[in-house]
């Protein structure tokens, strides 16, 4: 067993673009069996490319070399994107991988994430029941992997709430909700795409938000006041605040400090 400490101690710090991607986890429980680490935004869930960027697959190598070496394995449940920050669950074991992946393809997996979105949403529950398709395959898109509502998808539905609604003044917009997501399926970021075909898109999203060519701009510039203004935030604001097993195990993570700092003394409002 470790503690969020000696997983720090691991830790180092790596460039991405023009953020600073801090590799330190900290470790919110362990067994025998799983690890349950709360990942920092901008830190890789798994290698992407055959270099020496660090990623958490990598890091939970190191933390777990020990078992590794008497037989264990490192198997990530449930992957997050680059941007998104919190909870993820990994098996130390063969077995407890396999129980983990039945327990996702039968979604016995309760997984909650909380999201800052643009507007604020004119209900209190929404239940999204539209299916998924990669939008290249439909119409044009300057974004291989972006994805986007279509009839012909695979299904996907996912239930939001409303927990908070804030004035924030910014130069483009003042209204934002924090909105508690809770996914039934697993598609690609399938969140983003369920808030913004909703007409609410995370803040922060550079592919789902105000204009997909904000990412491609992004991905040639690197972050700019220009992004900033747009953007508001340098990744989208989607954080993994709990997971929970059938037999009753859960886990919950707060929200971190740079989505905290955006509602910040921000007046609350109520429709």
């Amino acid at each position: 067993m470790r503690s969020s400490t000696e997983a720090n101690i691991l830790a180092q710090n790596i460039s991405v673009s023009h953020q600073t991607a801090s590799t330190r986890f900290n470790v919110i429980d362990e067994t025998d069996d799983y690890i349950v680490v709360d990942k920092p935004p901008f830190l890789l869930t798994h290698p992407t490319k055959p270099d020496q960027r660090t990623t958490l697959w990598k890091e939970l190598h190191e933390l777990l070399a020990f078992e590794i070496a008497n037989g264990g394995q490192v198997s990530i449940v449930n992957r997050l994107d680059r941007e998104t920050s919190g909870l993820v669950l990994v098996a130390k074991t063969s077995a407890a991988a396999r129980r983990f992946g039945l327990l996702m393809q039968e979604h016995r997996l309760h997984k909650e994430y909380l999201a800052i979105v643009w507007g604020w949403p004119d209900w209190e529950t929404k239940i999204v029941d539209a299916p998924m398709d990669r939008q290249g395959k439909h119409q044009p898109s300057a974004i291989w992997l972006k994805q986007m509502v279509h009839p012909a998808g695979t299904p996907a539905l996912t239930e939001s709430r409303v927990e908070r609604r804030f004035i924030r003044s910014t130069s483009s917009g003042n209204h934002f909700a924090l909105i508690r997501a809770i996914p039934k399926t697993g598609r690609t970021h399938q969140i983003r795409v369920h808030l913004a075909s909703l007409g609410h898109p995370v803040v922060g999203d550079k592919i789902y938000g105000p204009n997909e060519q904000l990412y491609l701009e992004f991905i040639e510039t690197g972050w700019t006041p220009n992004l900033e203004r747009q953007l508001l935030l340098p990744r989208h604001a989607l954080h993994s605040a709990k997971l929970a097993i059938e037999n009753g195990q859960e886990w919950t993570s707060e929200l971190p400090n740079d989505l905290l700092r955006f509602g910040d003394n921000c007046p609350a409002e109520q429709i």
